[in-house]
C-alpha cells in the first residue's frame, strides 16, 4: 500500500511538473528507480516477458510465499510489447485438445483467467477487465477427419470438459447461418471463449527490463516463445550440451478484421473450419477476427511482421464465404502479424529442467496455444523450481526426454 501510494503522489508532482525538452532530467518520481538499470545478480532470470514467462514469476513467488525471499528477474527485450506474441494473438481459450496434459492445462487456465481478480487483483484498485467472452469453440470435421475428432470428444469428456458432438442436422438448427454441407460431425464446447490481451502484461512483484549487462543467478527459466530455440543456441552453451537441441522456431500468422453487419450473431463461437480457416466475433458491433495456418510449403518468411494483404483476398476470405455465405459482402478493416513459437518435433509445448544443465528450466513451444496453457504451465514450472517436483499436474511427459528419446508426443487440436 506505502508503494501504491507512494506512486500515486509521484505522479502527481511529475503532472505538475514543467515537460523539459528531452525528458524530465535527472527527476525522478519518489520511490521509483532512477533508471533501467538490472541487479547484478538474482535468484531466478525468467527471459521473456509474454504471458508465460510473467505466469512463471508470478508462480514461484506465489508459491514461495515469503515477502522479502526468492529474487526474481525477468528480461524482455522489448518492453513496449509492439512486437510480442501475447498481444498480437486472437486471444482464444479452449479445452479442445487431443492430449490429457492439454486439456489439464487448458481447465485450469480457464478457471484461472474466470478469476483472474482472486489471484491477480489490487486491493482499492480497478477490478482486472480481460474482456472474457465464453462463447465456445466449434470444430467442424469432414468425413475423412470424423472419427479423430469423435475420439479426441470422448477423451475430453473423460476428463470433465462440457462437449457436445453435433451432427450436421444439429449444427444447422442451431447456427442457421452456416452452410454444413460438406460438415460430417462437430464439436462445440461450450465453457470456451475469448478474450482481449492486456496490452501489457500486468506488473506483479518483478520489474520489466532490457538486460544490458551480466546477470549473476543460480536459475535461469527460458521461456523465449518462438525465440526460445535460438537464445539456447546463441546463449554461449558449449555444443554437446546443447543436444538435443530445442525445436523451437518463428513461425509467422496472420490475423484479419473484417465488419460484416449481417454476419454470425452474440452466439457465434469460435469457429474453426474443415479447411483451416477460422474466425470469431470481435465485440458486438458486427466485427470479425480471423486468418488460417498455411501448409507448411508455403510458410512466409519470419523475417518481420509485414501482412501479405493477398493471404486474405486469395486463401482465407474465399473459405469464409463458403462457411458462412453473408461472409461474401464483408468489408475487410485491417490485420497484423504474430509469431507462433512452433515446436518442429510435434507441436507441443516444451516444459521442464534441461537434461544435462540443471538449473536451466524451459517453458516454450506451444505452437499457438501459449496463451491457452500460460497459467498452468507457469504453475507447473514454478513447482519443479520451488518444489522439486509437479504438485499440481503431473506434466512429466511434456518434457526433454522426449526429444531425447525421438518419440514425438503430438498434438492434434493446433489451429
Amino acid at each position: 500500500e506505502l508503494g501504491l501510494g507512494l506512486g500515486r503522489l509521484g505522479q502527481t508532482l511529475k503532472a505538475q511538473l514543467p515537460a523539459r525538452a528531452g525528458g524530465w532530467g535527472t527527476w525522478t518520481p519518489p520511490g521509483g528507480p532512477p533508471g533501467p538499470r538490472p541487479p547484478e545478480e538474482a535468484d531466478v532470470v525468467v527471459v521473456g516477458g509474454g504471458v508465460v514467462g510473467w505466469s512463471v514469476a508470478y508462480w514461484l513467488k506465489a508459491l514461495e510465499n515469503q515477502r522479502h525471499g526468492m529474487r526474481v528477474l525477468v528480461v524482455e527485450r522489448d518492453p513496449t510489447y509492439s512486437q510480442a506474441s501475447t498481444v498480437l494473438s486472437v486471444g482464444g481459450i479452449r479445452q479442445q485438445f487431443s492430449l490429457p496434459e492439454n486439456i489439464r492445462m487448458s481447465r485450469f487456465s480457464a478457471s484461472f483467467l474466470r478469476d483472474i481478480n482472486e489471484y491477480l487483483g489490487v486491493p482499492n484498485e480497478p477490478p482486472i477487465d480481460i474482456q472474457f467472452q465464453p462463447s465456445g469453440y466449434l470444430f467442424l470435421a469432414p468425413p475423412q477427419s470424423a472419427a479423430g475428432l469423435e475420439a479426441a470428444v470422448q477423451l475430453q469428456r473423460e476428463e470433465g470438459v462440457q462437449v457436445a458432438l453435433l451432427s450436421p442436422t444439429q449444427l444447422k438448427e442451431k447456427f442457421p447461418w452456416m452452410d454444413t454441407e460438406d460438415v460430417a460431425v462437430a464439436s462445440y464446447g461450450r465453457r470456451g471463449g475469448v478474450g482481449t490481451p492486456p496490452s501489457t502484461p500486468i506488473p506483479i512483484f518483478i520489474i520489466l527490463i532490457p538486460i544490458i549487462s551480466p546477470v549473476a543467478c543460480a536459475i535461469v527459466v527460458n521461456a523465449a516463445g518462438a525465440w526460445a530455440g535460438q537464445l539456447l543456441e546463441g546463449a554461449g552453451v558449449p555444443a554437446g550440451l546443447c543436444q538435443p537441441p530445442l525445436p523451437i522456431e518463428p513461425r509467422k500468422r496472420y490475423v484479419f478484421s473484417w465488419h460484416c453487419p449481417d454476419g454470425p450473431g452474440f452466439s457465434c463461437p469460435f469457429l474453426i473450419d474443415t479447411t483451416g480457416a477460422y474466425f470469431r466475433r470481435d465485440g458486438i458491433a458486427g466485427n470479425y477476427l480471423g486468418g488460417m495456418s498455411p501448409p507448411e510449403e508455403e510458410e512466409p518468411a519470419p523475417d518481420d511482421l509485414s501482412v501479405d494483404p493477398r493471404y486474405f483476398q486469395e486463401e482465407v476470405w474465399p473459405r469464409l464465404a463458403r462457411r458462412v455465405p453473408t461472409f461474401a459482402s464483408l468489408r475487410p478493416l485491417g490485420s497484423w502479424a504474430g509469431y507462433y513459437d512452433h515446436n518442429s518435433f510435434d507441436r507441443n509445448g516444451v516444459l521442464g529442467q534441461h537434461p544435462k544443465l540443471e538449473n536451466l528450466f524451459v517453458a516454450a513451444g506451444f505452437s499457438g496455444h501459449g496463451l491457452q496453457h500460460a497459467p498452468a504451465a507457469g504453475r507447473a514450472v514454478a513447482e519443479l523450481v520451488v518444489k522439486g517436483r509437479y504438485q499440481s499436474l503431473d506434466l512429466g511427459r511434456l518434457g526433454w526426454r522426449r526429444l531425447v528419446e525421438g518419440k514425438p508426443l503430438v498434438e492434434d487440436g493446433v489451429v
